[in-house]
């Protein structure tokens, strides 16, 4: 991967190329990633790049052995570890090693636009809770004391380093403030606050920033030349910065306003219970319909869906302050929020909010689906009284 193909904002690759040309780089980096960004191909480019035999003043050469090698996530002294669980394959003692010809596949095949939702998937790991665990740990401070294959860098990438077992985390200390010499450790995360702040001490944070609307409709148009600039800018705004969330917008159609129409159904449902409407004006039965749905599909889905309900909070409080030049929405959206026009307060909104990141938590925790949305719902319904 170089730097060329990576979707980033040019002053962050600037930002990477500026710590090798001054041999500053710092040995243990954080991306911190937004979701959907391109955080693992920009690992891999600065891998790639730092173990490049002609690289140029701005990328890697892409056609040494060494560039080959990183293309095909083959490269000896490149280490990948990933959140990783038991599976119909690997039924006992799962780490990143055992199941890394099934991770290189995932990654190549979508292009290094990944993420845990469709990660787990892949392993059919829905409902389990995959780690980084104490093996991988083991296999990365072990691996770190022996010589680079190829005379250069050794580069660790650690994908989704939030997921580092709370047991393992500490193993890593040692070796993070005290590598062998040309060592990288990239650590991707998009939640920081799940990390220890031992680890976090030991990294130097880089930033990834989020896509703007007219970067992910360029990237879009390009990955999909039968694309449209106006389908291209509409999907970009569903989106909000989230090229994997574009991709699946643009494969499965309307998925996100799906979720986005079950949000608005369930939120006017319980205004209505609220406000003691009559049965056929509340519709609960409806509300039930889309939480059957919704209880069928994955937990990450089952979590997109809470994040949708959260985000069409958010734009109800920026329609209600009059501020509609900050509401980025498109026409289906904005009929939705229109509903709810003056119906809620900041005071409404916080308390729903709250509620929300609690029941996003039980999921997360695998609660069931059948009950966490139901108390949900009336949960919202008492925020209103």
């Amino acid at each position: 991967m170089q730097f060329k193909d990576v979707i980033v904002s040019p002053e962050t690759v600037k930002q990477l190329l500026k710590q090798v040309h001054e041999h500053r780089i710092s040995h243990a980096q954080l991306y911190l990633a937004q979701p959907g960004s391109h955080a693992f191909a920009l690992a891999l480019a600065m891998g790639q790049y730092l173990c490049c035999e002609h690289p140029t003043e701005t990328d890697s050469c892409g056609e040494c052995p060494s560039c080959i090698q990183f293309a095909k996530l083959t490269h000896p002294d490149l280490h990948i570890y990933f959140p990783n669980c038991t599976t119909n394959e690997v039924k006992k003692d799962p780490d990143s090693l055992l199941l890394a010809k099934d991770f290189r596949e995932y990654a190549l095949s979508n292009n290094m636009h990944i993420d845990i939702s469709t990660w787990l998937e892949t392993l059919k790991g829905e409902n389990k809770q995959p780690s980084i665990n104490i093996r991988d740990c083991s296999h990365i401070i072990n691996q770190n004391s022996i010589r680079s294959y190829m005379g250069g860098y050794k580069i660790y990438i650690l994908w989704n380093a939030d997921r580092l077992n709370v047991a393992a985390a500490p193993k890593l200390l040692k070796t993070l403030e005290e590598p062998e010499p040309q060592s990288l450790f990239i650590l991707i995360t998009e939640k920081p606050d799940q990390m220890l702040s031992t680890i976090l001490s030991r990294t130097q944070l880089i930033k990834i920033p989020r896509l703007t609307e007219e970067e992910l409709a360029i990237a879009l148009m390009k990955a999909h030349p039968e694309v449209s600039n106006s389908e291209a800018q509409k999907i970009a705004i569903l989106s909000e910065g989230n090229y994997n969330k574009a991709e699946q917008i643009l494969r499965d159609g309307s998925s996100e306003l799906e979720l986005m129409q079950a949000a608005g159904i369930m939120l006017k449902s319980a205004v209505n219970f609220a406000k003691q409407q009559p049965l056929q004006v509340v519709n609960y039965e409806g509300v039930i319909e889309e939480f059957d749905k919704i209880a069928k599909t994955s937990r990450e889905q089952q979590k997109s869906f809470i994040a949708v309900l959260l985000k069409l909070l958010r734009d109800i409080l920026i329609a209600n302050t009059g501020n509609g030049e900050m509401l980025k929405s498109t026409e289906e959206e904005a009929r939705i929020i229109a509903q709810f026009q003056g119906m809620l307060n900041i005071k409404h909104i916080t308390l729903m909010t709250d509620e929300c990141n609690k029941a996003l938590y039980h999921i997360g925790r695998n609660g069931n689906a059948n009950i966490v949305f139901p108390d949900l719902y009336f949960k919202l319904a008492g925020c209103l009284k």
